[in-house]
Parts: C-alpha cells; sequence; structure tokens
C-alpha cells in the first residue's frame, strides 16, 4: 500500500499515527521497511492491530484499535477499514477467569522486580493492555501466548478475572506468539536472542518444512513453487532485524547449549563477544567453561571490593589525622568575649550523621574544620562569655536537615524566632530526602532590638552560585552592614575578617580582629 509515510526526525507517536491513518483511510497498512514494521509491531502488542497470519507485513486495525479510536473523537472507522476482510485468527478481547490460563514452560522466566512495578501500575491504573492466549473463549482452558508478568500481577493482586485477546492456533503456534513478542521488544541480551531465535527456527522449520535449506534447493532445482520465505527471511521482516543479524543469534544458539546460555543470562558474560568466543568452545563442556568463567568473574568482584574497602580504610585514617589536627587548633584559637553585641551573625559548625563513618566521611565538615554537636552549640553562649545584648538580633545559619537543631540553638541563646532569609545556591548538592540547594538564614530577636526601616527590607531570597564548603556569600554581611551601619557586630565563627566586625572562631585569627 505504501512505502514511505515516514520522514527524517518524526517520533515514535507521530509514526503510529501516520500508520493508523493510512488503516482509516484504506482499511489495511502493507509495511514497506524495518521501520515501519517496527511501528506497526508495537501497535499490535498492544492490542491496537491485527496482523496477517500469511503476510506477516500486513496489518489491520483491531477491534479494540476501533473502539479507540471512536472514544478518541475520530468518529467511525472509514467503511474501507470496516469492510476490510478480518484476517484468521483475528483476535477477540473478553474477560475470562486467571484459573482458566496455563502458562506452561515459559522461554523467559517472570522477573519479581517488574511484576511489583506493574502491581503498582495495575493498581493504579488498571490492566490497560490485556494478554494474549491461545484457543476460544469458550474453551474450558487456555495457553498464554504473551503477557506473562501482566497476568502475575494480577494473580498477585487478588484479582480473579483478566482481560485477554484470543488467538486460534496450536501450541506451536502459541509459542512462536511469544518468541516474536519478546523479539519485538529492546531490552533482550545477546543470550536471549540466542535461545529465542534458535527456538523460533525449529518452530519454523516445522510448520514450514520446505523451507528448510537444502529442501528449498531440490524443490528449486525441479521447478516446484513455494511462495514461503526463508526462515532468515521471515524472521526479519517480523522483527525489524536485518537477516544477517537474525543469521547471527540464531547461529550462537544452534552451537551454543540452552544450559550454558541460561547460566550465562543476564550476568556479565551475556555479551555478544563472549558468545562468539563460547560456540567455539566444544559442547560437551560449555557448561564447564561458562562456570568458571562466572567464578572468575566473582573473584575479580571480590577482589575489586576488597581493594575499595582498603582504599576507604586508609582515607579514613587520613581524614581522622586530619580532623585532630583542625580540631586542635580550633580549640586553641577560639577563646572567651569580654565584650557584648547587638548584632550576632553566626554559622555554626553543624555535625551530621552519615550512614558509615569509614565511606561516608568523604565530603564531611571535619575535613575543613572542628565540627560541634547541637548541645555543644546550644551551650556555647555561657561557654564563651554571652556575648549578646539584652536588645539584640541574632542571624543564624541552619541547614535543610538542622533546621529543627537551628531553632533549639536559637532559643538556647535566649532568642525568639522573627524570620528567615533563602540563599538559592544554584547548584544542586546532597541530601536523602532531596537534593538540598539552598540554606535558611535564621532570624531571632531578644528584648527590642531595632528592626529595618520600612523600604529598607531586603528580599527573603538571594541567589549566588555556592564556592568552597560551607562558605556564605558575602552579600549577607553587607545586608547587615546596611541595616545596621555603625553598630558593633560580631561573626561566630568567622571564616573571613570583615571591616568594623569583630571575628571569633577557628579562622578569625588569620586577619582582621579578633574577639578576645
Amino acid at each position: 500500500m505504501t512505502s514511505a509515510i515516514f520522514t527524517p526526525g518524526m517520533k515514535t507517536g507521530e509514526r503510529a499515527k501516520a500508520v493508523l491513518d493510512v488503516i482509516a483511510r484504506d482499511g489495511r497498512f502493507l509495511a514497506g521497511g524495518p521501520a515501519e514494521l517496527n511501528t506497526c509491531m508495537r501497535l499490535h502488542v498492544r492490542g491496537f492491530l491485527d496482523r496477517d497470519r500469511k503476510n506477516h507485513m500486513l496489518f489491520t486495525l483491531s477491534a479494540r484499535g476501533q473502539k479507540t479510536a471512536a472514544i478518541a473523537g475520530k468518529g467511525d472507522v472509514p467503511p474501507a477499514a470496516a469492510a476490510a476482510d478480518v484476517p484468521v485468527g483475528s483476535r477477540v478481547c473478553v474477560s475470562r477467569p486467571i484459573e482458566s490460563i496455563e502458562t506452561g514452560k515459559r522461554l523467559r522466566p517472570v522477573d519479581s522486580e517488574r511484576v511489583a512495578a506493574l502491581m503498582v501500575s495495575i493498581r493504579e491504573l488498571g490492566l490497560r493492555t490485556p494478554i494474549s492466549v491461545f484457543g476460544a473463549a469458550g474453551d474450558a482452558t487456555v495457553m498464554l501466548s504473551a503477557g506473562g508478568h501482566r497476568l502475575e500481577a494480577m494473580r498477585a493482586l487478588g484479582e480473579t478475572m483478566i482481560d485477554c485477546f484470543h488467538e486460534s492456533g496450536d501450541a506451536l503456534d502459541a509459542e512462536l506468539w511469544e518468541i516474536d513478542e519478546n523479539l519485538a521488544r529492546a531490552e533482550l541480551t545477546a543470550a536471549d536472542r540466542a535461545l529465542f531465535l534458535f527456538r523460533r527456527k525449529e518452530i519454523y522449520l516445522l510448520k514450514h518444512p520446505e523451507t528448510a535449506q537444502h529442501v528449498a534447493a531440490g524443490r528449486a532445482r525441479h521447478g516446484a513453487a513455494s511462495d514461503k520465505l526463508s526462515f532468515a527471511e521471515s524472521t526479519a521482516q517480523a522483527t525489524g532485524q536485518t537477516r544477517r543479524t537474525v543469521e547471527r543469534d540464531t547461529e550462537r544458539g544452534a552451537r551454543i547449549c540452552d544450559m550454558a546460555l541460561h547460566h550465562i543470562r543476564g550476568t556479565r558474560l551475556d555479551s555478544g563477544v563472549f558468545l562468539d568466543r563460547l560456540k567455539l568452545v566444544p559442547e560437551e563442556r560449555q557448561v564447564l567453561y561458562v562456570k568458571a568463567a562466572l567464578e572468575e568473574e566473582k573473584r575479580k568482584a571480590a577482589d575489586t571490593k576488597e581493594n575499595r574497602k582498603r582504599l576507604s580504610e586508609v582515607r579514613h585514617a587520613v581524614r581522622l589525622a586530619h580532623m585532630a589536627h583542625v580540631t586542635q587548633g580550633g580549640t586553641a584559637t577560639a577563646g572567651k568575649l569580654t565584650q557584648k553585641f547587638p548584632v550576632i551573625y553566626a554559622d555554626p559548625p553543624w555535625r551530621f550523621g552519615v550512614y558509615s563513618e569509614v565511606t561516608g566521611r568523604d565530603k564531611s565538615p571535619e575535613n575543613h574544620y572542628p565540627t560541634m554537636s547541637t548541645p555543644e552549640i546550644m551551650g556555647l553562649f555561657e561557654e564563651i562569655g554571652s556575648p549578646a545584648k539584652e536588645d539584640s538580633v541574632l542571624f543564624l545559619w541552619a541547614t535543610n536537615p538542622m533546621l529543627p537543631d537551628g531553632m533549639k540553638v536559637l532559643e538556647a541563646w535566649g532568642f525568639t524566632y522573627v524570620h528567615h532569609w533563602i540563599w538559592d545556591k544554584e547548584v544542586a548538592g546532597t541530601g536523602y530526602w532531596g537534593r538540598d540547594c539552598h540554606e535558611i538564614l535564621l532570624i531571632g530577636k531578644r528584648g527590642k532590638p531595632v528592626a529595618p526601616l520600612p523600604g529598607t527590607q531586603p528580599n527573603t531570597v538571594f541567589r549566588e552560585r555556592k564556592t568552597a564548603h560551607s562558605a556564605k556569600p558575602s552579600h549577607y554581611g553587607d545586608v547587615i552592614d546596611a541595616i545596621y551601619p555603625g553598630v558593633p557586630k560580631l561573626e561566630l565563627f568567622s571564616r573571613n575578617a570583615r571591616p568594623g566586625w569583630t571575628g571569633w572562631g577557628f579562622e578569625a585569627q588569620r586577619e582582621g580582629e579578633v574577639a578576645a
């Protein structure tokens, strides 16, 4: 019917719509290449299209597709589509008891994690895509062909009925259907493809023995015609893969025993490179070869893990030594205060909890300055001489996880919370519940301090990219200077001296005035 309905750059949804538009107009769609076939197969697996059993490139709108088109506001399907011949094995969606569906031996085992994810989706949205079974709607039992994960999810949710598309065919047709549905997926591994394609070839030759290589050649020499494609050509059309890819994957499945492939599936050895190496090993030795290779992979992984552990322990020892040096230096440089101040600006060295003391302190503040526990910070004023005047204001930095601790410190130092400002650091950092990209500057008052004049209040959010560890923008010191010009100010845990301010803390002595 067509061979060039797709244009470069079309998205998946646009391609699907183009196919459905052609079917709505002509009643059917004949895929003209791998891209069109892949789009049709996706719609087919989801139940929107029926696939002709004689011509695998020919598709028509399914009963579900017609219903969906009408619901979407497209109106009735054009007469050409409605009058189109319904292909043999046309799918009809009905609800049937889950207990009446036999799963048989599946080529691909059910993944429990995928079932769990589907359970969440089905619980919220319902089963959006029916499963496929072989057998008539009135049969007491039918055989599952596609949708094993959906079936198990519905069973786990306690459902007793499930929507099914019924197909006609025998056990080989059911297995072939399962294989083709899996081959249409992108997440198959090299071992999966080898297993599926070799089994597909076995089934195909059982159903179409005249396509076997030597048989087909003999028939051709005697002038006997056959309209059946070879296995490689048929599979290439059905899956959208090249003939060369189909032949390569099939050869791997033919030359590697099933047990070896099952051992490999989902491991680090599940690659085309390893399979091509394995197929050169005599079949009776392949399982032993794979087991030995897997043991070697485990040994390498264990060695790598042990090396990482040792490196973490060395780094931990170095950090402990550095932290001890920083703490000693901090204790030596911070002393008592004899002066009292109406304005105090503080950036406490909060001590954070981590999951592992060995591996969790790579970005720890202790690598840069001595930290303090919340009770230690709460008792600081009493220790250093209560530096706040009766009428004073406190600007106190607190991080997201330490916000409750910040409020406790505010109260312990004798201040009442009145407001807060936000520093937007532009770059997201770490965090368990969210990646922190801001810090909070709490504002508390004691007594009756002077508030900013109306019209001079700053915006509560300031945006500036973060720099050195824990360093705060000079913007906040400038704002405090503008609000309280000429007023004595104390910066606790000072990093850089500011003109006219008194600095106290581990780094305060580096330059400028130091509290004494």
